[in-house]
């Protein structure tokens, strides 16, 4: 069942300070925050040091609305127009597969949907109009 759709904001480097703007411009409450740094490690492609504090994942309340909000990966492609993005969170890993599949007719996959270590089911798609989808089966702890 899908549980939750959020804005998801991608800044290019200045997400620790967007996070700061947000807290005092809208009252956001940040619930966590992740950087790149926090990731495991991985030698076969070690993160550049640049990207250590650069944010991986900042999730925030607003009211009672959410917001999340991440860095672009250094030297990654980013577009003035696409730093608003759809997280899409769904309870079953099935359920997130599939969504992902249908998602992807006539779009282009950004990330195959995939484990991380945050999700059992996490990719990245942009759909045949354009939007930008994160689907991500959420944890079974």
């Amino acid at each position: 069942m899908i549980t939750g759709i959020v804005p998801y904001l991608v800044t290019n480097g200045n997400g620790q300070e967007a996070v700061k703007f947000y807290q005092h411009a809208l009252g956001a409450e940040v619930l966590s925050l992740q950087t790149f740094g926090d990731m495991p490690g991985n030698p076969g492609n070690p993160l550049p040091p640049e990207a250590k504090d650069l944010v991986l994942n900042a999730q925030m309340k607003i009211g009672n609305a959410s917001l999340m909000l991440s860095d672009n990966f250094p030297g990654g492609p980013y577009q003035l127009g696409s730093q608003v993005t759809i997280a899409l969170l769904i309870n079953d890993v099935s359920e997130a597969n599939e969504v992902f599949e249908k998602l992807q007719d006539g779009g282009n996959v950004t990330m195959p949907i995939q484990e991380t270590f945050w999700s059992p089911a996490y990719g990245q798609v942009t759909d045949k109009f354009g939007v930008q989808w994160q689907v991500s089966a959420e944890s079974q702890k």
